[in-house]
């Protein structure tokens, strides 16, 4: 019975956003970046490495040599300097999810480090569960600001960050 709930809210949760955002506009808010993302896999599937755009494979060789290269040099140097080198994982999120992210790993990223200056071991043990906690408020919110955004209502407060042109 619980299975059937679920299976119902989900299309009706979909019809909800769909009709409050424009989904998958290239210039709307909500892109759909992985609709993208699966349409060209598939065309590469379907006509191989000649889809791809010019140097496309020489850019890719670089960069995975570089993650290589950038993983092995942050575990094998002593740890006072393996910490200032970047992690290529941490470096292709933005590029997958979008820049908005960014600005949410980098604001959290700032808060953390200003919060293990203040009290490490406290920092420690909390890191986690409060992102975990920031991470599901922002989902959270979606639901409320779809609803508002059916009804043409604009909220009081900032709810995102806007572009300046």
């Amino acid at each position: 019975m619980m299975m059937m709930e679920v299976e119902c809210q989900v299309p009706l949760t979909f019809f909800l956003f769909y009709k409050a955002f424009d989904l998958g506009n290239p210039d709307g808010q909500y892109k759909a970046p992985y609709a993208l993302i699966y349409r060209n896999m598939a065309i590469l599937g379907v006509q191989g490495f000649s889809a791809l755009p010019r140097h496309c494979l020489q850019l890719c060789y670089g960069f995975f040599s570089f993650a290589i290269a950038a993983n092995l040099l942050r575990d094998f140097t002593p740890k006072y300097i393996g910490k200032w080198i970047p992690r290529p994982m941490a470096m292709a999120v933005p590029f997958l999810v979008g820049a908005y992210f960014a600005i949410d790993m980098c604001v959290g990223s700032l808060a953390v480090f200003a919060w293990h200056k203040l009290n490490g071991k406290r920092a420690g043990l909390m890191v986690p569960a409060v992102a975990s906690g920031l991470i599901c408020g922002d989902g959270l919110w979606l639901l409320p600001s779809s609803i508002l955004a059916l009804f043409k209502v604009r909220p009081p407060i900032c709810m995102s960050f806007f572009a300046t042109t």
